[in-house]
């Protein structure tokens, strides 16, 4: 991260030059609303909510499936950078950063909810539990409307007419993203969108849906996990009962391949499957706390 005198927003190098088919998908999708493709996994949830359990049992903390998901795409952006990357001057350029935005409920005035965002930064040098950690602090900074940049820009979006908010957030996704300026300097968040977004339609009640790409925020993959639901699986060819999630990703086709896609889901497929093999056992996790602040 670069200090606060910086004009420089992010640290972004560019890409290889783009194969035949890169070349053709930037030339013909011209808006980050048209771009959209659409992909999901079913994920065994046995071993990961065990482990959940296994972490609460010894910390008394509470980690939840968006933990674990939000955590493994940091992960996965790591092993696979081609898929860590931001759209500017119609080229991707691959970011040094990994940060990860969940989508938090923010409680609102006369019982009104509004969403918002917190952003976790180098999550991928963390561990589980830090991860978690820090996740927390920012969802409890935000939810408590704690977080006076976030609250400021909410003020000063309250002053933008309604149908001037299209052209203003067009304008700072440039400034912020195409010209790669910090705004850090007139009181504007550095990089308050990440790598990937999470957004955990599960808590809703839902078993699966998809998430629109946000033009201005020039994310370019999001993740939506579903509820865990009960349902019949084959184990070693034998029916039995089993818990699965349907985890759906939507990204943006011009600068994502779907091979690198593919290889997200499956690592954090791998991790949620596999828990103990991603990030040590639950008497570990990592040798920190997980903050006990909710995610659901």
């Amino acid at each position: 991260m670069r200090s606060q005198t910086s004009r420089v927003h992010l640290d972004l190098q560019p890409t290889p030059p783009p194969g035949a088919f890169r070349k053709l998908a930037l030339g013909t999708w011209r808006s980050a609303g048209d771009p959209s493709a659409y992909a999901a996994v079913e994920v065994r949830m046995e071993r990961a909510l065990a482990f959940l359990d296994a972490h609460k049992a010894r910390t008394g903390q509470r980690l939840t499936v968006t933990h674990l998901v939000a955590k493994a795409a940091a992960d996965a952006l790591r092993r696979h950078p081609d898929a860590n990357v931001l759209l500017r001057w119609n080229r991707p350029y691959r970011r040094e950063d990994v940060g990860v935005c969940v989508l938090v409920v923010q409680p609102g005035d006369a019982g009104r909810a509004d969403l918002t965002t917190a952003t976790v930064h180098r999550a991928d040098a963390l561990s589980l539990a830090s991860f978690a950690e820090a996740m927390g602090s920012r969802i409890d900074a935000v939810r408590a409307r704690r977080d006076a940049v976030i609250e400021w820009g909410k003020r000063r979006s309250y002053r933008i007419p309604g149908f001037l908010m299209g052209l203003a957030l067009r304008l700072l996704s440039f400034v912020w993203f195409t010209l790669n300026v910090d705004l850090r300097w007139v009181g504007m968040p550095w990089d308050p969108f990440g790598s990937v977004a999470v957004t955990s339609l599960g808590s809703l009640g839902l078993e699966r849906g998809h998430v629109a790409l946000v033009p201005y925020t020039r994310v370019p993959l999001l993740l939506a996990p579903g509820a865990v639901r009960t349902e019949p699986v084959l184990d070693a060819g034998a029916l039995a009962v089993g818990k699965v999630m349907t985890l759906t990703c939507t990204w943006d086709a011009r600068v994502i391949g779907v091979e690198d896609v593919a290889r997200v889901l499956r690592h954090i497929g791998a991790s949620l499957e596999d828990p103990e093999g991603a990030w040590g056992p639950a008497t570990d996790a990592g040798g920190v706390a997980a903050a006990s602040a909710e995610v659901e």
